[in-house]
C-alpha cells in the first residue's frame, strides 16, 4: 500500500490506516518460507562477482599495465550485459516464470566465470571483458527475477521491509568478495621502479604479469561452479504461480489496467540509475582513493574495502528493523542526504578523514536500491515484471557513470572524480521527497 496523503511521518502515534498496514503487514506469508530461503541467498551469491569487479579494476591496471579508464571497461563488460538482458529476463519470466528465469541467470553466471580459465591463459584483457558480460547477462536474470520475486512474495505494504531483509545478505556477499579480493587476489607484491626495470631487463617482467593475472582464476572457478550446484537447487524446489496473484495491488477489487510510465515508476528507473552509478563508482575507486589518501599498500586498502561493505551489511540488517519504525522514503532521504555530506568531505579533505568517509558511505547506501526498487513496483499490477526489467535496466548507470569517475579522474585527479556519486546522492535524495510516492490513481491505459 503506497504512502498516502504526502505525509511521510516517522512512527509516532498519530498514523493513518494505510500507514499502519504499511508497518505492521506480515513479512513473509504463511506457506511460502521454502521458496523465499531459496531466492534470498542468491542476493548473496550474485554480490560477489559484482564486487570483485573492484579488485579486478585494481589487479589489471597491474598486470595489464592500463589506466583507470581503461580498467572501467571490466564494469562496462557486466553492466552491459545487465542492461542487454533486463528486458528479455522479464519477457522469459512472463511467460515462463520466475523459476526458468532465475535458472538461466545461474548457468549464464556459472559459464561467465568458468571463462576466466582461457581469459587468463590467451593473456587477453578483452577476453576478460567478454567473460564479465556473460556474467553480466547472468546477473540480470537473477537481479530481474529475485527482486521482483521477492517484493511480490507477500503483501505490498511489507515489499520494502522484505525486500531489505533479502537483500541485507547481498552485503554479505560483498564481504566475503572483499575478503577473498584481498587475500586470494591480491599478491601484496608492490614492485618498485627500480625492480620493474630490472624484471624488463632480465625479461622476467611478462612471467610476473602472466602469474599476477593467473591469481583471479581460482576464484571464479569456485564461484561458477557454486552457481551451477544451486540452479539444480532451484530446479528442484517449487515455486508459487504469482501470475496468477497481484499482490502488488492496493485492493481487494477485480485486477485493473496500469500504465506502465506511471510518474513514481519513471522517477524511481532514473534514481537507480543515479544510484547504482554512484555505489558503484563509490567502490571501484575506493581502493585507488585510500591508496592514494593515506600512502596504504593493496591489501590495507583492501580490507578497508571489506569494512566499507561491512558497514553496508550493517545498514541492510538495521533497515528491516527501522523500517517497522520509520517509513521507507523518509529514510531513503535522509540516508541520501547525509552521503552529499560525506562525500564533500572526502573531496574536500583527503587523507585520512575522506577515506572514512568514503567508508561511511555504504552504511547509508545499504538501503537504495531495494527502498527504491520496491517503491518503483508499487501499483504496477500486471506491469509488475516489465518494470521490474526496468528497474534492472537502470543498473547500467554503475558502468556509465563510473566510466565518467574514470574520466575525470584521469584528468582531474580522483578526489574530484568522487564529485560525481555526490551529485548522485543528490538526485537520490529529490526523488525520495519528492517522486517517491505512488498515486493509487493513476491507472488504465
Amino acid at each position: 500500500m503506497s504512502i498516502s496523503g504526502g505525509s511521510i511521518g516517522t512512527g509516532g502515534s498519530e498514523r493513518g490506516p494505510a500507514q499502519n498496514e504499511e508497518l505492521e503487514a506480515p513479512l513473509i506469508p504463511h506457506g511460502r518460507l521454502i521458496p523465499f530461503l531459496v531466492v534470498t541467498p542468491l542476493f548473496f551469491l550474485w554480490a560477489i562477482p559484482n564486487n570483485l569487479t573492484d579488485f579486478l579494476i585494481r589487479q589489471f591496471m597491474k598486470s595489464f599495465e592500463i589506466n583507470r579508464s581503461g580498467a572501467a571497461q571490466l564494469q562496462i563488460g557486466i553492466f552491459v550485459g545487465y542492461f542487454l538482458m533486463a528486458i528479455p529476463a522479464g519477457q522469459l519470466m512472463r511467460y515462463f516464470g520466475y523459476k526458468a528465469g532465475l535458472l538461466t541467470g545461474l548457468v549464464l553466471m556459472g559459464t561467465g566465470c568458468m571463462l576466466f580459465w582461457p581469459a587468463a591463459h590467451a593473456e587477453s584483457y578483452q577476453f576478460f571483458v567478454v567473460a564479465q558480460f556473460v556474467i553480466g547477462c547472468g546477473l540480470s536474470f537473477l537481479e530481474t527475477g529475485a527482486n521482483s520475486f521477492i517484493a511480490q512474495l507477500g503483501p505490498t505494504a511489507s515489499s520494502e521491509r522484505r525486500l531489505n531483509f533479502s537483500q541485507a545478505f547481498n552485503p554479505l556477499g560483498s564481504i566475503t568478495a572483499g575478503l577473498v579480493g584481498t587475500v586470494f587476489i591480491f599478491s601484496g607484491v608492490e614492485l618498485s621502479g627500480a625492480e620493474t626495470a630490472a624484471k624488463r631487463t632480465a625479461g622476467t617482467m611478462q612471467a610476473y604479469l602472466q602469474s599476477e593475472t593467473l591469481r583471479v582464476v581460482p576464484t571464479y572457478l569456485v564461484l561458477g561452479s557454486v552457481a551451477l550446484l544451486w540452479a539444480l537447487m532451484v530446479l528442484v524446489t517449487k515455486f508459487p504461480d504469482l501470475a496468477k496473484e497481484d499482490v502488488s495491488r492496493e485492493d481487494a477489487g477485480p485486477a485493473r489496467p496500469v500504465r506502465l510510465m506511471q510518474r513514481h515508476f519513471v522517477l524511481a528507473v532514473l534514481a537507480q540509475f543515479l544510484y547504482v552509478g554512484a555505489q558503484v563508482g563509490t567502490w571501484s575507486y575506493f581502493i585507488l582513493y585510500v591508496r592514494s589518501a593515506t600512502g596504504v599498500g593493496d591489501k590495507t586498502a583492501g580490507y578497508m574495502l571489506t569494512g566499507t561493505l561491512a558497514a553496508f551489511a550493517l545498514g541492510r540488517f538495521s533497515s528491516a528493523w527501522l523500517m517497522k519504525h520509520f517509513h521507507a522514503r523518509t529514510m531513503l532521504g535522509v540516508y541520501a542526504v547525509v552521503n552529499v555530506v560525506l562525500g564533500l568531505i572526502a573531496v574536500a579533505r583527503p587523507g585520512w578523514v575522506g577515506a572514512m568517509c568514503l567508508l561511511t558511505t555504504s552504511l547509508f547506501m545499504s538501503i537504495m536500491f531495494p527502498t527504491i526498487f520496491a517503491l518503483g513496483l508499487k501499483g504496477m499490477g500486471e506491469k509488475t515484471k516489465t518494470a521490474g526489467s526496468l528497474l534492472v535496466m537502470a543498473i547500467l548507470g554503475g558502468a556509465a557513470l563510473t566510466k565518467v569517475m574514470g574520466v575525470v579522474a584521469d584528468a582531474k585527479g580522483l578526489q574530484a572524480a568522487y564529485l560525481v556519486p555526490v551529485a548522485c546522492f543528490a538526485g537520490v535524495a529529490l526523488y525520495a521527497w519528492f517522486g517517491g510516492e505512488h498515486k493509487a490513481a493513476e491507472l488504465g491505459g
